[in-house]
């Protein structure tokens, strides 16, 4: 079967100030607009990075949405199998930058999209997944609607029964779940999530998903202070392996926010069938200290450029070894720091140059 990794989901414009500052300074005026959704930042990451990938969600049948499948075609993700439809409207979310002690902040406009909108029965599965190798699914989707639940969950098992690898990234969002009134938002995600993540080959969360959504938190963690027990996230990736069988590598992003322009990153990438923990970036003696990123310009999509790196590494011979594939993986998503909007516009050579120690920023001539 052809290497070709698929994923599904929403996508969404993007509206945000420019730089640092805030809605009530630029409103009533200009936002600069961009597209970002996670499955589809996943897609353009592997793409970009040398790796076919295809992009598969429902949009409305206008020239916003046009334009949104032509910039992903224009960087390499196949977007043919795109539902347009009729019904439903493209989502839309604002993102406000963070600066020192304020964080970034996200508004969602999203309700009524398409996606949401559409059931399960509106989508050709065998159709949008002929010649794929692997589908890749988060969290967000599902959060959405009980419809776009639905949808997510049968293209997951539909997909595991071809044979096709399942990645699954948890991505909680606590400003989505809403859709069950009387079900608490975590209850809701952790039952849905349970059904969805059974089919999973590839579990990827960040320092606090696995938490959020299934109760399985590391010990001695303070994640709002930026203190991690890096050792104790292990025992989550046990945990979940023991919790979802068919899991055979699990990924957990490795954030310690100092502040919203300093963090410190890296990432743990778990071999269930060795039993061991692989970590990323080493010293040259083997220790794990994360690359340390000052000055940041937008981390919108750093979770999603991580995924598209370790996709892009396990369908790399040359980088497809765990030791390789999180130090790919936590390269190609330090430098999306670097990059404004979702998508992580970088090559495969910037990511092999960081992880040889290229982190000078000198012209290339």
């Amino acid at each position: 079967m052809e290497k070709c990794i698929a994923g599904f989901g929403e996508i969404m414009l993007r509206l945000c100030p420019s730089g640092k500052h805030r809605f009530a300074q630029v409103l009533p005026g200009e936002l600069e607009a961009t597209f970002g959704g996670g499955e589809a930042n996943v897609c353009a990451s592997v793409a970009m990075l040398g790796v076919p990938s295809r992009y598969l969600t429902a949009l409305p049948e206008n020239a916003i949405a046009r334009a949104c499948t032509a910039q992903l075609r224009g960087i390499g993700v196949d977007v043919e199998k795109v539902v347009y439809s009729k019904t439903g409207r493209m989502g839309v979310y604002f993102a406000e930058m963070g600066s020192n002690a304020r964080g970034s902040n996200v508004i969602y406009d999203r309700a009524g999209s398409t996606v949401s909108l559409l059931s399960a029965k509106d989508y050709d599965f065998a159709a949008m997944l002929d010649g794929c190798s692997h589908l890749h699914l988060t969290g967000i989707t599902p959060a959405l609607s009980q419809a776009a639940y639905e949808a997510t969950l049968e293209m997951a098992r539909f997909a595991a029964a071809k044979g096709l690898t399942v990645s699954v990234d948890l991505n909680y969002r606590k400003k989505l779940w809403n859709w069950e009134e009387g079900t608490e938002k975590r209850v809701l995600a952790g039952r849905c999530m349970q059904e969805i993540v059974s089919f999973a080959d590839i579990i990827v969360g960040n320092e606090e998903d696995a938490q959020d959504v299934f109760g399985i938190s590391a010990t001695d963690t303070a994640i709002d202070s930026g203190k991690l027990n890096i050792a104790g996230y292990q025992e989550v990736a046990k945990k979940l392996s023991a919790r979802f069988p068919k899991a055979k590598l699990i990924a957990i992003t490795l954030r310690e926010s100092i502040s919203a322009d300093h963090n410190n990153w890296g990432g743990m990438l778990f071999d269930v069938a060795a039993d061991k923990a692989f970590f990323a970036p080493l010293d040259a003696e083997g220790n794990y200290v994360p690359y340390q990123i000052h000055d940041i310009v937008d981390r919108f999509g750093g979770g999603d450029s991580f995924v598209g790196g370790l996709l892009t590494a396990l369908n790399v011979p040359e980088l497809s070894a765990p030791d390789q594939a999180i130090r790919f993986a936590v390269a190609a998503s330090c430098l999306k720091h670097t990059i404004p909007g979702d998508m992580n516009y970088v090559s495969r050579a910037e990511v092999l140059n960081l992880m040889k120690g290229s982190a000078s920023g000198r012209v290339m001539r």
